[in-house]
């Protein structure tokens, strides 16, 4: 069902008219968090939600992740759909314990629905410093019984988080914060579920694949459109959840092109690219004309300082010239 209520929707936008359509359809859905209801939410994603549907189903918390993740656990298991936002992606480590050993475990020990959504903008570049630009997603995926979903379009930010609440399994829902009032997609928008675990290749190419999600989208377009001026066809495979992670796509898009690199702004060591560039000499490593590259955030907290913080998370020159560099090897 696509609303025209605006010309166009940015990232922030379309989660926004996502909730709002859920909490219209569902009566069992509803939201708890810090700030959520009277202050509209720490970037106004549910600003006047408690108005419109009362506080029962819009719901301020106290600081306190370990007992919102908990509620929402106990809230899921007797038949509601709640949301649990938190202000920041870095907060979620306050919540490990419910969520690693209480949310992301019980369907497998008893196989109780838990449908449950943990919301949470993360990332860099808005120089907010060591505590509030982490990446997390790599903490979760080692964490069998959740499914990881990290949009990096508007539209898909709208769909991914429709398919996300209406899930039986508990889901992690991140958002970079960067790209909340940086994008845009022109109405209507769609409010129709998109099927989580399937990739979207954005930009067909035949020289060399790069592999990524979220903010990282933008950057390997971008790159994409620079390196075609000197004749370098890139494709661009847009992961959208990485758990599930659609190793398909992935492995179809390298066979293709025989080339790879992952682009992600979490740290390297241990990051998601490791996960990907393992799965990519499995599936097609005879298909491979050079080793994967990786361009990922040093393994350092994220500084406040600009020029710091710029040196760590991987900017477009250096995006630019890995991709150069594998594809004329």
């Amino acid at each position: 069902m696509p609303t025209e209520e605006k010309t166009t929707y940015t990232y922030l936008d379309a989660i926004s008219a996502a909730l709002a359509h859920e909490l219209d359809t569902n009566e069992d859905f509803f939201l708890i968090g810090e700030d959520v209801g009277a202050f509209g939410g720490p970037f106004k994603v549910t600003n006047g939600f408690l108005e419109k549907y009362g506080p029962k189903r819009i719901i301020d918390s106290p600081i306190a992740e370990t007992g919102m993740a908990g509620l929402a656990a106990g809230a899921a298991l007797v038949g509601l759909r709640p949301m649990v936002e938190f202000q920041f992606a870095d907060f979620i480590s306050c919540a490990f314990d419910p969520i690693i050993n209480t949310i992301a475990r019980h369907h497998w020990r008893t196989g109780d629905a838990m449908p449950l959504v943990l919301r949470a903008p993360f990332g860099g570049r808005l120089r907010a410093g060591p505590t509030h630009s982490q990446s997390m997603e790599s903490y979760f995926a080692h964490v069998p019984g959740l499914k990881i979903v990290m949009p990096g379009t508007a539209a898909d930010a709208a769909g991914l988080l429709i398919a996300s609440i209406r899930d039986n399994n508990p889901v992690m829902f991140f958002e970079n914060k960067y790209l909340y009032r940086r994008l845009t997609t022109p109405a209507p928008l769609s409010l129709e579920p998109i099927e989580l675990g399937k990739a979207n290749v954005v930009a067909e190419g035949t020289d060399l694949s790069v592999i990524t999600y979220s903010a990282g989208v933008h950057q390997a377009v971008d790159a994409a459109e620079e390196l075609a001026k000197d004749g370098i066809s890139v494709e661009v495979v847009d992961l959208r959840t990485i758990k599930p992670l659609d190793t398909q796509t992935i492995v179809d898009s390298v066979k293709k092109t025989s080339r790879a690199v992952v682009l992600h702004e979490a740290a390297e060591f241990l990051g998601m690219g490791a996960e990907i560039a393992s799965v990519i000499q499995r599936e097609a490593f005879w298909y491979l004309d050079q080793p994967v590259e990786r361009i990922a955030a040093l393994n350092t907290p994220t500084p406040t300082s600009p020029p710091l913080e710029d040196a760590v998370i991987p900017q477009q020159a250096e995006i630019v010239e890995t991709i150069r560099r594998v594809a004329k090897a």
